[in-house]
């Protein structure tokens, strides 16, 4: 699937490389903030399409999760629109905890002439040597911290990272999935938070503390959008 080229990309790898994002995360749920990062990333690296990545079961996490299967059609509702995003059900369909270094191994394997290119936030970049098997992540793809404009970033200086890791910047959105999920709970608004699509679907499926209702958006998701 490509997309519009960007303009100022370093391209290391030959020409016609196809050059894959890949989007991981909890998405509970997914709002703006990660739809802007994965098109802002996709257009400055000169990228053919962002997959987005569901964590089925993430180890990281304390809280309860919402269900993977909910979490998985609200990211495929949210990126219907764009043409260069797709959605796997790769950590979803998992069985027990979802790590890093398993997708990049199991797209790796998929994808052997695939320049990957892995998207995370700059709190995240932070703390990957704590990851399972990081240095072998690191070597399976390109990382990518997505920070806002001016965010520092020094402290990769002491992790040795900062040859090894691209910075985008994006356009900072105080938007988080922690907040959005508080504001269902409380009856306040996230319009313009989250995608329509997604606040329907919250709704109709009584998520994060909200009354189930009748709101029709079943009939979205069968697009052919989402892959397996």
């Amino acid at each position: 699937m490509s997309g519009a080229r960007g303009s100022g990309a370093d391209r290391s790898e030959p020409d016609g490389v196809r050059r894959l994002g890949i989007m991981g995360g909890t998405f509970d749920p997914i709002h703006l903030g990660h739809l802007v990062t994965a098109e802002q990333v996709r257009a400055d690296l000169d990228l053919d399409e962002i997959v987005f990545v569901p964590a089925g079961n993430p180890w990281q996490k304390t809280r309860e999760v919402t269900s993977a299967e909910d979490r998985y059609l609200m990211v495929v509702l949210a990126t219907a629109p764009n043409r260069c995003f797709s959605v796997s059900r790769m950590e979803i369909d998992a069985t027990g905890p979802t790590y890093t270094v398993d997708t990049l191994r199991q797209l790796r394997a998929a994808l052997p002439d695939v320049a990957l290119f892995f998207i995370t936030g700059a709190d995240a970049i932070l703390s990957i040597l704590t990851w399972r098997d990081a240095e072998e992540c690191l070597a399976l793809a390109t990382f990518v911290a997505a920070t806002r404009p001016g965010h520092d970033l020094s402290a990769l200086q002491s992790t040795g990272l900062v040859e090894r890791v691209q910075r985008v910047d994006v356009p900072a959105l105080a938007i988080s999935s922690t907040d959005v999920r508080q504001r269902f709970a409380a009856g306040r608004p996230v319009t313009y938070l989250i995608p329509q699509p997604v606040e329907e679907y919250v709704g109709k499926h009584g998520l994060y503390g909200t009354p189930a209702s009748d709101l029709g958006v079943d009939s979205r998701l069968h697009g052919g959008h989402e892959r397996a």
